[in-house]
C-alpha cells in the first residue's frame, strides 16, 4: 500500500504547522513505499541546500524502515552500517527522515525535512508523520 496524494498532503500541512510554531522555514518532502516522491514543500525562505537532504532523508527512512537518526547511529566508524551513506546515490544518515505507517501499522511512505537543527527537523517530520 502507498501513501496518497491526499495523506502526504496532510503530513506536509502537519510538518508546516511544526515548523511554524517553532519558527522554522522548512523542505518537507514526502516518499511512497516504492521511495518515489509524492510531495513536496519548500516553505518561504527555507534553505536551497535543504531541498536534496530533505528529499535524501525521506528515502533513506523508507530504504530502511527506520528513523535517519538510527541510521546515523549505526553508521558511525565500527558501526555495522558504516559507510552506508555512500549508497543509493548518497543517503542522509542524521535526524529528520521518518517512516509513515498507516492504521494497520504498515510502512507506506517517508517524510524527509531540513532546514534546521537536527532536532527541530526531526520534531517538524515527527507532526508530519503522525498524522497519518
Amino acid at each position: 500500500m502507498n501513501i496518497t496524494l491526499e495523506q502526504a498532503e496532510k503530513a506536509i500541512a502537519a510538518a508546516k504547522r511544526k515548523a511554524a510554531s517553532i519558527d522554522t522555514k522548512m523542505n518537507i518532502a514526502i516518499v511512497d513505499a516504492g521511495a518515489n516522491l509524492v510531495a513536496f514543500a519548500r516553505m518561504d525562505g527555507a534553505w536551497l541546500g535543504s531541498l536534496d537532504i530533505s528529499i535524501k532523508k525521506a528515502k533513506t527512512a523508507r530504504f530502511f524502515d527506520m528513523n535517519t537518526g538510527i541510521v546515523g547511529e549505526l553508521s558511525q566508524p565500527g558501526g555495522s552500517l558504516y559507510n552506508i551513506e555512500h549508497s543509493n546515490n548518497g543517503l542522509i544518515t542524521f535526524p529528520g527522515g521518518i517512516p509513515i505507517k498507516n492504521a494497520k501499522d504498515e510502512i507506506i511512505g517517508a517524510i524527509g525535512v531540513s532546514g534546521s537543527s537536527v532536532e527541530n527537523d526531526h520534531a517538524v517530520a515527527g507532526a508530519g508523520a503522525e498524522t497519518i
